[in-house]
């Protein structure tokens, strides 16, 4: 690669010795602050073919994707597509890493359906302030926040973020209705429709209206004294998934449903094979004769842009059907056409009730105002980072927060929902050999282009497609290995981890701030109980693993009395007949001075005084040797 796309993100000298003018209005300053300037004057005609590939490939990848992602926001699909081009052109500006592409990711459209009920008014307004949120963090310098989120937690969110996102989309792989969006009620309800469906299955000409009852039926009422607790606590979740459509035969709507499940699954092996395929091609090289690069082309185009191959697939499979007359799968239905209106983000919202005030809607977010932004912010700033290690250059993580949140508050003003970068694209981006941000222009005319012209063949994509699109897209987020390796490195990690993963189950708001005060209070006693370095000798010495706090102290204190004694302990005679307890003689020894050149004084409860061991003690900081006092 170049030197100069290299150089692309390198961060900076910060001109501490340089005039606060000279800092504000030097060239380098103004590069940082816009790094296509660094890049775009040595910019060639190779990175042009290049980025050009590269942004194709991406586009090709992400308008599925986006349509997926916006089930998964509970969003109608188009506001997919509304949130995928804008980090496009904003990252070209102001970027600092070559592969990143920003744009709806899983984990975020799951955040997403958390804190806006299916709203899309609340939605635009949380990007818009997620956006603000992420700019004030970027201006204020406070990006050091993201790391009291330790790594365990992060990992635990993501794994059961995959977990959450892939089982809830198993319902529309197999074709399923009226399943709530809340996990442990979503696992009951969906193994029991599963099993009426293969009920159904086996008694259709005996009990044919018994059947139907049971499928449209009061299931909600049934169930386990936790399971009718849920389903209390989702009540109002699950109205808003919509009505149901309308059961029509009992053998229509089970044909439905097998379509779906045989859709759904043969989509999912053929991304599979897909993707072992794009892994196993191998690279083209100059020498091989021009039949070959060119087979070698179409198949890295095929298994590059898989999820448009698949879902264009089963479309036209639906397509099909339709003609025919009769429809078999479930469709993704009618999409908004043309480009998103801008206007400013919704402040309130009227309602059949009333209207819902600025004030209330923040309240009615709550916690999402915090989750969002941060994981927003933690997720891209750890894909720049994880790609930039890999083509050996550096980002600059404050000017990855500011371009973050523009790109927030800038799409908020095209119907975004909150934005990140994704990984999956990313790595497509860097496998497709992209030189610089540019190939993110490519990517964001492909997605106007597709909303312009394509939203009326959007109808047509079966919710299988979506579904199995998803479900590969996720699997790959779920890393086993690092139980493994935190298990050989330190096991007290598992803790976070495991705490976070089950309680975002439950809530994501919960499982992060567990998760997060489970490290904390680990960190803390890490602080509050250092490992001690002991050497004996004419002088004992306790050494701290590491610098000394103030909750360190008594514990330090303590260890000191206790080696000194272990290793000259007071004479017999001196003893008092009536031995104090560890704790009043620890608190005892804290008073008077301990060190006093070759001999001092040990002081028990009862004021008898009796001499020190008789080696001097020293505590031994990492700057400086100091007697106890």
């Amino acid at each position: 690669m170049p030197s100069s796309v290299k150089a692309l993100g390198q961060a900076r000298p910060s001109g501490a010795g340089m005039a606060p003018q000279t800092r504000c209005c030097s060239l380098a300053a103004v590069q940082r602050r816009l790094p296509i300037l660094a890049w775009l004057p040595n910019y060639s005609l190779r990175w042009l073919k290049m980025d050009l590939v590269a942004g194709l490939s991406v586009g090709l990848t992400v308008v599925p994707q986006a349509l997926a992602y916006a089930e998964v926001a509970g969003l109608p699909p188009q506001y997919g597509l509304y949130s995928a081009f804008m980090g496009c052109f904003v990252y070209f500006f102001l970027g600092t890493s070559r592969d990143v592409t920003l744009g709806p990711t899983a984990i975020m459209s799951l955040l997403v359906s958390f804190y806006t009920f299916h709203e899309p008014a609340y939605a635009v307004l949380l990007a818009f302030l997620s956006g603000c949120i992420q700019l004030a963090m970027g201006f204020l310098h406070l990006g050091f926040l993201l790391d009291f989120i330790s790594y365990p937690v992060i990992k635990g969110f993501t794994s059961a973020a995959t977990v959450t996102i892939g089982f809830g989309q198993i319902k529309n792989l197999l074709g399923l209705q009226d399943i709530p969006r809340q996990f442990f009620l979503q696992v009951y309800q969906t193994f029991r429709k599963v099993g009426e469906i293969r009920f159904v299955a086996q008694s259709t000409r005996r009990r044919g209206g018994r059947c139907r009852q049971n499928v449209q039926g009061e299931g909600m009422r049934a169930g386990p004294p936790l399971v009718r607790l849920l389903q209390m606590k989702n009540r109002q979740e699950m109205l808003l998934e919509g009505p149901s459509r309308k059961p029509g035969r009992l053998g229509g709507r089970r044909s439905k449903r097998a379509g779906d499940a045989v859709l759904g699954l043969v989509c999912m092996l053929l991304l599979l094979v897909l993707k072992l395929m794009r892994d196993h091609v191998p690279p083209v090289h100059p020498e091989m004769p021009p039949g070959v690069r060119l087979s070698h082309g179409l198949v890295w185009t095929a298994t590059t842009g898989r999820n448009a191959l698949v879902v264009s697939f089963a479309a036209l499979i639906a397509y099909s059907f339709e003609v025919t007359g009769y429809q078999p799968f479930i469709l993704t239905g009618q999409t908004a056409e043309g480009l998103p209106p801008v206007r400013i983000p919704p402040f309130s919202v009227t309602t059949a009730n009333g209207t819902v005030s600025f004030t209330e809607m923040v309240q009615d977010m709550g916690a999402g105002l915090a989750v969002v932004p941060l994981m927003g912010l933690l997720e891209s700033i750890a894909v720049a980072k994880s790609f930039a290690s890999q083509g050996g250059y550096r980002v600059d993580s404050n000017q990855e927060l500011l371009a973050i949140g523009l790109t927030n508050v800038l799409g908020s003003l095209v119907s975004s929902y909150p934005v990140t970068g994704s990984f999956g694209r990313t790595a497509v981006n860097a496998q497709s050999g992209v030189c610089t941000p540019a190939g993110g222009l490519v990517t964001g005319v492909l997605v106007l282009l597709s909303l312009d012209y394509l939203t009326s063949l959007f109808y047509y994509i079966p919710k299988s497609a979506l579904a199995a699109v998803i479900i590969m897209a996720v699997a790959p987020l779920f890393d086993t290995r690092v139980f493994g390796t935190l298990w050989r490195v330190k096991r007290l990690d598992l803790l976070p981890l495991c705490v976070t993963f089950l309680f975002c189950f439950w809530e994501v708001q919960y499982g992060i701030l567990a998760g997060t005060l489970v490290s904390v209070l680990i960190l803390l006693h890490s602080v509050a109980r250092p490992k001690m370095q002991v050497s004996e000798g004419p002088v004992l010495v306790l050494q701290p693993a590491s610098g000394l706090q103030f909750p360190a102290v008594e514990a330090l204190r303590e260890a000191i009395i206790t080696q000194a004694l272990e290793a000259s302990p007071p004479s017999p005679q001196h003893r008092p007949r009536a031995l104090p307890s560890w704790s009043a003689r620890t608190s005892a020894a804290s008073t008077p001075p301990w060190c006093w050149g070759s001999r001092s004084c040990w002081r028990t409860s009862t004021g008898a005084a009796s001499p020190s061991p008789s080696s001097a003690c020293r505590f031994l900081s990492s700057v400086s040797c100091c007697p106890l006092t």
